[in-house]
């Protein structure tokens, strides 16, 4: 290998990793970014078939020509295409008092740290390239990770990558000018910084369990003593309920609540700026998820099904094992959608709350436990499944005791059907049982 390539190139990555990781960075930023024009369509269908209607059905890949006819329709897999046409050519209008340069900034800002989180994922594992002699590079062979990148930084890059998110929800809400995109932001970022801190309770549990911060260390790990959702489910939901939080997902999505701030953050964006925050935002939850799988689902890992262990390094195995790792993402992010369309939105003031009273405390104890059992050694998915056990049934014990803050009292407004004059009798159900009847004007019977 070259002098001077060498010198410039960090600690730990060799040229045979150089070789490998470039062309897979490459590869997988294509990948993700096919997954997330495809994901909104999933997305739309779900929304469709829990509300009950088709979705997208209309869209092909006929293009208005004849001897494409056989493509048209299609089940509508053409709508991600025309979405992102119809976003280019869409009229890029900004404000006249926006800062020009801040509203630009925003959306690369936030775009940016979702394109590069997935970088360390050891999305296939360990492979063998052969020795070969490569321009430049010179001498290349041995085992290498499948990755973009394989740095002893860990999964503390990801934690760094992510947080910088937050910037481009700022910059967006305060350059625009505008009080909703204003209030927007604030929320984000307060929602943000705040599900930092019991997402990274719950991370230093998992590692303190696993004993290292290599990614390809906490799959060995749960590969030898098993999955640590099994082991340590407290943590996992916890985890998870922050990533949508973190990701501004349903029901944690108050920064872009329609019916209180019009949009939220990116509500003067339109044209190609406006789809950079919701690419941002699906990329998030690909990385997110990623990172779920890579700490509680064993990475590419699946028990009993050969070709899937450490020790195999064919391409062929690598390939495998990223096609395991794709659809364990896949899953979670299904899931994700699955909520959003199920369960209503948090009023702002509910999810600070539940950050600062609920899942702080409850991540701090858990760290804790976790501590305790870590430094007598009873590490084994049992009894640390036993251990979580026990915490939620101390929980659940001291959670009728605990002092509570009712924000949602009724007003007793005199005469009203909560505190009705003396002597007044409420009624609450419409007379004649005109409420019942879907003709109450004409009955049930069709007019003549």
């Amino acid at each position: 290998m070259d002098t001077f390539l060498k010198d410039l190139l960090p600690t730990g990555i060799t040229a045979t990793q150089l070789f490998v990781s470039l062309p897979f960075l490459a590869i997988m930023l294509h990948v993700i970014l096919g997954m997330v024009a495809y994901l909104i369509y999933v997305e739309r269908k779900v929304c469709s078939y829990i509300q009950d209607r088709v979705g997208p059905n209309r869209v092909g890949f006929d293009f208005g020509q004849s001897w494409l006819r056989f493509l048209k329709g299609a089940l509508g897999l053409g709508q991600p295409l025309a979405d992102g046409i119809k976003f280019m050519l869409k009229e890029d209008y900004m404000p006249k008092s926006a800062d020009k340069v801040l509203f630009t900034l925003a959306p690369a800002t936030i775009v940016i740290p979702a394109m590069i989180g997935f970088l360390i994922v050891p999305w296939g594992g360990y492979i063998n390239v052969p020795d070969m002699t490569v321009p430049i590079l010179g001498e290349i062979g041995g085992r290498v990770l499948l990755a973009g990148a394989n740095l002893n930084v860990g999964v503390i890059y990801i934690i760094a990558v992510a947080s910088l998110g937050v910037y481009g929800v700022v910059l967006g809400g305060w350059a625009s000018n505008n009080k909703y995109s204003f209030l927007g932001g604030l929320r984000a970022s307060a929602q943000m910084v705040s599900y930092e801190i019991p997402l990274g309770l719950s991370l230093m549990c998992a590692l303190l369990i696993c004993g290292t911060i290599m990614p390809m260390g906490i799959i060995e790990y749960q590969v030898q003593n098993g999955w640590l959702i099994l082991a340590h489910p407290l943590a996992a939901m916890l985890f998870f309920v922050s990533v949508l939080a973190e990701a501004n997902r349903a029901p944690f999505d108050n920064a872009e609540a329609e019916q209180e701030l019009v949009g939220g953050y990116h509500t003067e964006y339109s044209s190609m700026r406006f789809a950079l925050f919701f690419l941002a935002e699906y990329m998030h939850m690909v990385t997110s998820c990623a990172f779920f799988a890579l700490l509680f689902l064993g990475g590419f890992h699946l028990p009993a099904i050969p070709g899937l262990g450490i020790e195999e390094t064919s391409i062929l195995a690598g390939l495998l094992k990223l096609g395991v790792f794709m659809g364990k993402v896949l899953v979670l992010i299904t899931f994700m959608i699955v909520i959003r369309w199920t369960v209503p939105r948090l009023r702002y003031d509910q999810v600070m709350f539940l950050g600062w009273q609920s899942m702080i405390p409850l991540s701090m104890l858990m760290l804790v436990m976790t501590s305790v059992m870590v430094f007598y050694q009873w590490t084994a998915w049992y009894q640390l499944l036993a251990a979580n056990a026990l915490l939620t049934a101390v929980i659940m014990l001291f959670l009728p005791v605990l002092p509570k803050n009712k924000v949602n009292n009724r007003v007793p407004m005199y005469g009203s059907r909560f505190n009705p004059m003396p002597g007044e009798r409420v009624q609450t159900v419409a007379p004649g049982g005109l409420a019942s009847e879907d003709r109450p004007v004409e009955g049930i019977s069709p007019a003549m």
